[in-house]
């Protein structure tokens, strides 16, 4: 199945007329900045559970099998972009080994594992076999960038989504700037308030369990070599970005992104001074059984 056809039958766009629908939408509110807030129940305390009165009790869930009879595995992607809500995009800029073609792209399949070293992951839907791209890239030269999508190129970076056949550049289409990299070929997205270098570590297909044989996906796992932050967003001590200046973007379900403009703050607690010294807290631990 092509990219294109593959694309028809996920069916993302529920709008038969999506510029029309757009259109009568109240215009982007450029006035939002990041703020941060209280938690919903500041007073919360051990014990308390959740915060809604009980009101999540009142429903019931109802079952779903991932591979029950009639059920297209499609509809498990849709469920679980859906519900796997806010994902992290990861827009990856990747060359052939040979440097005579380049892919921009974005992936929601996408996170960061681990610090030391640096690691990456980015899931692509389909084998070796069938590679988007990117992954084809990635496999042969094992060199990428990863950038991190932010409010002022959302539009850009989207338009790189596009089903461009092999060797169309993405990156004249989208009209963003290529940056130079230290340690890697690929060039990384000026634009990006963070950008991170990173090498191939390793790769692991998957095989479909509905369609036994049929391979239906492709880890990849990527050591961060290098990264860059643009010169307002990061502290004296190059260890923190201000969200108030990535505005990152991420992905919900469909075609839906969403913007982040509000935050709280909790502490992580510590056992002996939230529970040892907490004769409440106490009450609810479970006492300890001999010779444990």
């Amino acid at each position: 199945m092509s990219r294109a056809d593959a694309e028809k039958q996920i069916n993302r766009n529920p709008h038969p007329d999506f510029k029309k629908v757009e259109g009568e939408r109240t215009p982007w509110d450029k006035s939002l900045e990041w703020n941060l807030k209280q938690t919903i129940k500041p007073d919360w305390k051990y014990g308390d559970g959740a915060n809604d009165g009980g009101e999540s009790l009142k429903h019931e869930h109802v079952e779903i099998d991932p591979y029950e009879e009639g059920r297209p595995a499609v509809f498990n992607y849709k469920l679980l972009i859906s519900g796997i809500i806010p994902r992290p995009i990861g827009f990856i800029s990747t060359r052939s080994k040979d440097g005579s073609s380049t892919n921009l792209a974005p992936f929601s399949y996408f996170q960061v594992i681990n610090h030391d070293p640096p690691l990456f992951t980015v899931g692509y839907a389909g084998g070796f076999d069938n590679a988007k791209d990117s992954l084809r890239n990635l496999a042969e030269s094992e060199e990428c960038t990863i950038n991190l999508i932010s409010e002022h190129f959302i539009e850009a970076a989207n338009s790189t989504s596009i089903n461009a056949p092999y060797g169309e550049s993405e990156w004249s289409l989208s009209g963003l700037t290529p940056a130079p990299s230290k340690t890697v070929k690929a060039t990384r997205v000026k634009e990006a308030i963070f950008s991170i270098e990173g090498k191939l570590e390793s790769t692991k297909e998957f095989e479909s369990r509905a369609t036994p044989g049929k391979k239906t996906g492709v880890l990849a796992i990527i050591e961060g070599t290098r990264f860059w932050v643009r010169d307002d967003a990061i502290n004296e001590d190059k260890n923190l970005i201000d969200p108030a200046v990535l505005k990152p973007m991420s992905r919900l379900g469909g075609i839906t992104y969403g913007r982040t403009t509000e935050g709280f703050e909790i502490p992580r607690p510590d056992w002996k001074e939230s529970v040892e010294n907490n004769d409440e807290a106490q009450k609810l631990v479970k006492p300890k059984v001999d010779g444990q």
